[in-house]
């Protein structure tokens, strides 16, 4: 944002503007009264609200530098609009650097990609400063847009008027690139910040020392975001002086600060680190105590899950979402069910809906079985809407089919699972279990599940219309693991019939590059998200012809040559286990030849363009003898 013009020129220049200028080019007497002005201005002047209002909007224009731009006009027209305007244009600053170019010319220059002055700053120099200060709001100090340097800090320490910098200041962002600019963040503390978010590299005694004297005067905090790569960080004791939190994310804290923070009637959103040992017993028995109404989101961390099972111990919240990261523990996989089975002791049945589990579990050097059942106890959440986990490479969740089932069973509400999105296991599910997901969760978007194939990849493609015409709509995005398959066509042909919305396909992804046969099976799963796109368009091209020409089609669907509709149970396949797609002989003889000759065309383009980018790997791997 260009912001170098003063208050001065806007005020001289608003006249020169005004639509009550005469022909003749002579400045005119305002009018006399507010009466003389159209209704329209009288409301402008008389509702400031009006004008605060409609300037709002024409700052949240789509591209942001036509709304400043706007608003420096409205600021150039007339003094009932430049106050306004001005406050907008200077409201939230992404850097501190506007703030030193609305100075002269003469005091600042560029050296290199920072900012120095090249002179000693003035009264009048201070003086155009306090005309933009009060304005600011919100000030963020990103580190990629951090350009003043040490020199231009100290001399903004010793104003002729008393601290902070930017008095109205409510919302501050400190992430400074040096080391030695962080203790300069007490220019900025005023009494009215409610939001104080801070990230360094360093945090020694002089920045714990900044930061319980920011606690001091800054007692209206409510949300509150500390992040530091030191491992002696600790916030506890500037988060035990606020006591209207509402917001906190932070790393390790003291079990005095844990207690603090659940007597909050207030915090809705906590996110912090446990210590890497168990907590006594005392705070413990505290804690049981403790009741967070207005919890929403908990975030956990620690090193290992042994700490997070007993500090849930007795413990009982309600929050809506409830995440944990696990940073190592090679006895993640033996704790986990234990985890597991306390979150619905210590979480309302009612209200939890969103789960995540994250594993970084590194440093093991051999694979760890995960099985879903392991997720049982969290069927007792019925509303559940998104279940997150991710173990890495070093952990392989083993599927089974009827835990599956009962999944679906369990959360109808389900819009996200993924378990170990990016990994690869050799126990995939039947196309039957997936389809049951399917039917029993409507409203599933995102879905991370390893199948196995070869039911499908294994026959030719049907004319019969599979699973009864079942088609799940909502679906959009399927995370499949890296499993091996030969026949891209069928295998688009089954999902598209499925899930003809599905529009991301993401497989051999991760761990799975090493793979000796990546690259083979990577083109075939991209020939198989693109043929599901062309499918889904002939389909579509196929039921519009029905349409016109007025039959085939009832309130229930299109209907298969044994008057089958989709069910919401769970289906089982053909005598044979083919799993296959197409469109029953009624329906090919209402579409009629023009559909079917646009998916062989389609069929053919796609394979052909297919079988042009695997020649550099060894052999054909498309059957020719499905005429594509």
């Amino acid at each position: 944002m260009e912001a170098e013009f003063s208050i001065e020129s806007v005020e001289n220049q608003h006249e020169a503007n005004s639509p009550q200028k005469a022909h003749s080019g002579q400045r005119c007497n305002a009018p006399t009264s507010t009466l003389e002005l159209p209704a329209s201005t009288r409301c402008m002047i008389i509702i400031p609200e009006l004008r605060w209002k409609i300037f709002q909007l024409v700052q949240d224009t789509p591209t942001d530098s036509m709304g400043n731009k706007t608003l420096l006009a409205l600021a150039l027209t007339c003094k009932s609009f430049s106050g306004l305007a001005l406050d907008l244009l200077w409201q939230n600053m992404d850097s501190f650097e506007p703030l030193i170019r609305c100075l002269p010319r003469s005091l600042w220059e560029w050296e290199g990609q920072k900012l120095v002055l090249r002179r000693v700053m003035t009264f009048d120099d201070w003086s155009i400063f306090c005309k933009y200060n009060y304005r600011v709001h919100s000030l963020r100090t990103n580190r990629i847009l951090m350009v003043a340097g040490t020199e231009i800090w100290r001399a903004f320490s010793c104003p002729p008027f008393p601290l902070p910098l930017l008095p109205n200041l409510m919302s501050l962002t400190w992430d400074p690139v040096a080391t030695d600019i962080f203790l300069y963040i007490w220019l900025f503390v005023t009494p009215k910040l409610t939001r104080l978010n801070i990230a360094t590299h360093t945090f020694g005694p002089s920045e714990h020392s900044v930061l319980s004297f920011i606690s001091m005067l800054c007692p209206s905090v409510s949300h509150f975001s500390f992040s530091s790569f030191a491992d002696s960080e600790d916030t506890s004791t500037a988060l035990q002086c606020w006591s209207h939190l509402t917001s906190v994310t932070t790393n390790r804290v003291s079990e005095a600060a844990i207690l603090h923070l659940f007597k909050l009637p207030s915090l809705r959103v906590l996110k912090f680190h446990l210590p890497p040992t168990p907590m006594s017993v005392d705070t413990t028995k505290l804690l049981r105590d403790s009741v967070l109404c207005a919890l929403e989101e908990l975030t956990i961390g620690c090193s290992s899950l042994v700490p997070i099972d007993a500090f849930f111990e007795g413990l009982f919240i309600a929050p809506k979402l409830i995440c944990f990261n696990i940073s190592g523990g090679v006895e993640s996989a033996q704790v986990l069910p234990a985890l597991i089975s306390c979150v619905p002791d210590a979480c309302a049945h009612n209200s939890l809906e969103q789960i995540r589990l994250f594993i970084a579990d590194r440093s093991a050097d051999h694979k760890t079985s995960i099985r879903i059942a392991v997720f049982k106890p969290l069927f007792a959440f019925h509303h559940l809407r998104k279940l997150n986990f991710e173990a890495y490479q070093h952990y392989v969740v083993r599927w089974d089919d009827s835990v599956l089932l009962q999944m679906a069973r369990a959360w109808p509400l389900l819009e996200e699972l993924h378990l170990n999105k990016y990994g690869h296991s050799s126990h995939g599910v039947a196309p039957n279990a997936f389809i049951s997901l399917l039917q029993h969760c409507p409203r599933l978007v995102s879905v991370a599940i390893i199948m196995n194939w070869s039911t499908i990849d294994g026959h030719e493609i049907s004319p019969d219309v599979p699973y009864q015409g079942f088609a799940h709509k909502a679906l959009s995005q399927a995370f499949f693991g890296s499993p091996r398959i030969r026949h891209p066509a069928r295998i688009a042909a089954f999902i598209s019939a499925i899930a003809p919305g599905l529009g991301l396909i993401v497989s051999w992804v991760g761990g799975s590059r090493d793979h000796s046969n990546f690259g083979k099976y990577c083109i075939r799963w991209k020939v198989v998200q693109d043929l599901v796109k062309s499918f889904s368009m002939v389909r579509e091209q196929g039921r519009r012809l029905t349409l016109v020409a007025g039959e085939g089609v009832n309130d229930r669907g299109i209907e298969g040559p044994h008057n089958h509709v989709g069910i919401a149970h769970p289906v089982q396949e053909s005598e044979n286990g083919d799993a296959d797609i197409g469109g029953d002989v009624e329906f090919m003889r209402i579409v009629g030849m023009r559909a079917i000759q646009s998916m062989c065309l389609v069929m053919k383009t796609g394979m052909r363009n297919f079988n042009h980018h695997a020649d550099q790997f060894s052999g054909p791997f498309v059957n020719r003898r499905n005429g594509l």
